[in-house]
């Protein structure tokens, strides 16, 4: 219900077309700025204050205030897969982001325990647990004795607290009551349903309600909590991403490929006598098996892909959904899906490799299953005053070779129309000048023609309305369509 007439999501509180991607050589991916970047080598011991103990969630950390800087929430490996989890928050934060999403800025970093010191009288409560526990000094000790070390120095993950007046998690259905601009049921919201396939992406197993946030902004900087302002969606904590380990070995390795109460797969393996083959009955010793667990390609599956639970939008994702999130995905190129492996900052090259090869044979599958049946071609506009032009992105993307793509278009009066290709997935459409300056009205049906684009490779083509507003001004693009076969 949020689409535009370009087939298109507008920009809005929940996502931004971001369509530059920033390199992949900027060490600043992801919403982290300058101002937001850690310096423990410039910070002097005890500067860092402990303030607050982690109140919620199953990763061991605390709240630390750095001095011009702000509040973060540090967070800590679990020892059965060191340096996964920070990673995963960094990558995975940095992907969503890229993509258009709103997150929170993160960050591993390398620090020397004496730069923290321990606010008096501070609790911690673990999410299996139900009271609050003291955080002392032997607290932060067990903390840190768990991390990852480079020599001195112990990795943990610093998430930024997120700017505005934090309102709570958003839900994947409904709306907000108390947000006036709110409007639009969350499971009718493309870019939410559409988010299951950037949730396959990375393995977000654990994208829902809890994982989000809103906040307010305030017109009056002054007064976070006054109207009039605006709420602006987040997503959070991508550390259970890329395959986490759940503790449990059997629903660890069912992640990705069913919900915790699969009632479809008991079914099936009722009927079958438990006969049926399941992807994750696979033997250990896969690369990459004993740190990333489920995180494959081999038996990736985009359109079968399950979180834990069902998410009421994920579940009523379309296909074009579906298409409209995989031409955003298109636009990493495997230079910026390398660079996204380095920011793990593993200790092992091994992993850095392994992580790289999986998100780029992910990221194709999900590609050459979403680009090859509607049509591919995106970022439609006109160029000059007559020129249709637009972006395949199954080619730029290498889903499929140049040479299988074959060009032709028609119109709505009569014939075909030549095809320019430019090379690179790029092409134009020059388009004959029907109308002249003046009389008709703009949108006159005399102004008024239908293109039509077929690449050969998709299943349907690309309809493009056009209205001719004459010479001097040329040919406005009114909209796009993208049917079913």
């Amino acid at each position: 219900m949020n689409v535009n007439s370009l087939d298109e999501v507008p920009d809005s509180a929940w996502f931004t077309n971001r369509r530059r991607l920033r390199s992949d050589s900027d060490p600043l991916l992801g919403a982290c700025v300058p101002s937001l970047i850690l310096d423990p080598d410039g910070s002097a011991d005890g500067s860092w204050v402990v303030d607050h103990g982690k109140e919620d969630g199953a990763a061991s950390g605390f709240r630390v205030t750095v001095p011009g800087k702000g509040k973060y929430m540090f967070k800590a490996d679990p020892a059965s897969q060191p340096e996964l989890q920070t990673a995963a928050s960094v990558v995975g934060a940095a992907i969503y982001h890229g993509a258009g999403f709103n997150t929170a800025c993160e960050q591993i970093v390398y620090f020397k325990p004496s730069l923290l010191k321990l606010a008096p009288g501070l609790h911690y409560r673990h999410n299996t647990l139900e009271d609050l526990i003291d955080f002392d000094r032997k607290a932060l000790d067990r903390v840190l004795a768990s991390c990852p070390r480079r020599g001195e120095l112990v990795r943990m993950h610093a998430s930024a607290w997120i700017p505005g007046y934090v309102l709570g998690p958003f839900h994947y259905d409904g709306t907000r009551s108390d947000d006036p601009s709110d409007v639009i049921p969350h499971e009718n919201r493309r870019d939410l349903r559409g988010l299951r396939l950037l949730a396959a992406w990375i393995d977000n197993v654990d994208s829902r309600d809890a994982n989000s946030d809103d906040t307010w902004f305030a017109d009056r900087r002054t007064v976070p909590d006054a109207s009039p302002g605006h709420v602006v969606h987040y997503c959070m904590d991508f550390s259970h991403t890329m395959g986490p380990d759940f503790g449990d070995r059997q629903r660890t390795e069912r992640l990705g490929y069913a919900y915790l109460y699969d009632w479809v797969d008991m079914a099936e393996d009722f009927l079958g006598l438990g006969i049926p083959r399941r992807p994750w009955f696979r033997p250990p010793g896969d690369p990459g098996y004993e740190l990333f667990r489920n995180f494959e390609v081999h038996s990736f599956v985009p359109d079968e892909w399950k979180m834990q639970w069902g998410n009421p939008a994920y579940t009523r994702m379309t296909e074009h959904d579906g298409a409209w999130m995989a031409r955003i995905l298109a636009r990493f190129t495997p230079e910026q899906v390398r660079g996204f492996a380095t920011m793990a900052q593993f200790s092992d090259p091994k992993n850095t490799a392994h992580l790289a090869d999986v998100l780029e044979g992910r990221l194709i599958r999900i590609l050459d299953r979403y680009l090859t049946r509607l049509s591919p071609i995106g970022e439609l506009r006109v160029e000059g005053r007559n020129r249709l032009c637009g972006i395949n992105l199954a080619e730029s993307r290498s889903v499929r070779e140049s040479s299988r793509f074959r060009y032709t278009a028609g119109w709505s009066r009569g014939g075909t129309l030549p095809v320019e290709v430019r090379g690179g997935g790029e092409i134009c459409v020059p388009l004959p000048i029907v109308a002249t300056d003046g009389k008709p009205a703009d949108d006159s049906p005399e102004r008024y023609v239908r293109v039509s684009v077929d690449d050969g490779m998709a299943q349907a083509p690309l309809l493009a309305y056009l209205y001719d507003l004459g010479p001097a001004r040329g040919y406005f693009l009114a909209g796009v369509e993208r049917p079913e076969p």
